[in-house]
């Protein structure tokens, strides 16, 4: 059985990476306290009351522990990543895994020199409704694939945030930290392993404080694909989810909609799939299809083999990403008197 510990416990995304990890085989022999959110690691001990606290030293230098899941404030996760694959440790990232070209080249480095496994939990990987979309691209039949519109808002839910958060060097941008999930979705889509960035910007339009980053778009191309992707802050307190995320395929033989977190039509729950193709259309609800990441994170650890989870993706997702926010044209609303 694979073993894993939980280290840097600063966002909740930790505990859906720690249930999927458990619900896949792993066991969980312990987890790191040290924090920046109470109410993060609070939550982490009333969900796996039965995982101990451990230091981390005594976490890294266990030779049983084979490796490490880390949702540590962003710009702290490179350099805790390096430190448990120098120490033995495969390492499973929350996304962003890096807050700067200078963290990914030495966690590449890293990488290269330990033969470890460093994985970046990035939301396709663990979406049925996005593994089941790009299924539907490659079966052919919405025809060639023309373009992809990623919609990805998401509640900012301020008084849950720590100061970090608002801190761009600490979190390394709004592209780098949520407009990431669709740089990755639109290769997987497009079936490419790497695209032009065309534009991109972003825009700071009242949030508190102020010049936080809560809104950017991105523009993407292929050879034969287009792709437009818009982040943002903006979700209303009284959507009953945390964002509507929408994706939208065009193809030249039919169209897909995604609606990932609510039908606004009133069906239930999450994962909702549209199509039209030539001579039907079609619902489909995804969210009992399966999704193989955290089963694919246990068998590599156990196995070494990581053709289900190869690096040199990760690695693209990540620059492409850090370039968009670095390259970005910014815009500040303008305030009236």
């Amino acid at each position: 059985m694979a073993r894993f510990a939980a280290i840097g416990l600063d966002h909740r995304h930790v505990y859906d990476m720690t249930e999927g990890l458990l619900t896949a085989g792993a066991e969980c022999v312990g987890y790191n306290s040290d924090t920046t959110d109470p109410h993060v690691l609070a939550g982490f001990g009333k969900r796996f009351p039965r995982v101990p606290e451990v230091s981390r030293e005594r976490l890294l230098d266990d030779p049983t522990v084979d490796f490490i899941v880390l949702s540590a404030v962003p710009c702290d996760r490179a350099a805790l990543a390096i430190e448990a694959m120098r120490r033995g440790k495969d390492v499973v990232s929350d996304k962003p895994g890096v807050t700067t070209l200078e963290q990914l080249d030495a966690v590449r480095r890293a990488v290269h020199d330990t033969g470890r496994l460093w994985s970046v939990c990035v939301g396709r990987v663990t979406s049925p409704a996005i593994q089941e979309a790009v299924r539907v691209v490659r079966s052919g039949e919405l025809g060639r694939l023309v373009q992809v519109v990623s919609m990805a808002p998401h509640r900012l839910n301020r008084a849950l945030r720590p100061a970090w958060f608002f801190d761009r060097p600490a979190y390394g941008g709004i592209i780098n930290d949520i407009g990431v999930h669709s740089i990755d979705q639109f290769l997987a889509l497009a079936d490419v392993s790497e695209a032009e960035i065309e534009s991109s910007t972003i825009g700071a339009f009242g949030t508190e404080p102020e010049g936080f980053e809560d809104f950017a778009e991105i523009t993407l191309r292929t050879p034969s694909v287009r792709g437009y992707c818009r982040v943002d802050w903006f979700t209303p307190d009284g959507l009953p989810t945390w964002g509507d995320g929408r994706l939208f395929l065009i193809g030249t033989e039919g169209t897909l909609e995604l609606r990932k977190n609510l039908d606004i039509g009133g069906r239930p729950g999450s994962n909702h799939m549209f199509v039209a193709g030539k001579d039907r259309t079609r619902y489909l609800d995804c969210s009992l299809l399966p999704v193989s990441y955290y089963r694919d994170v246990v068998a590599a650890v156990r196995t070494r083999d990581f053709a289900a989870l190869p690096q040199e993706p990760v690695f693209t997702v990540c620059r492409m990403a850090l370039r968009a926010q670095a390259n970005a044209k910014r815009y500040v609303a303008v305030r009236r008197p």
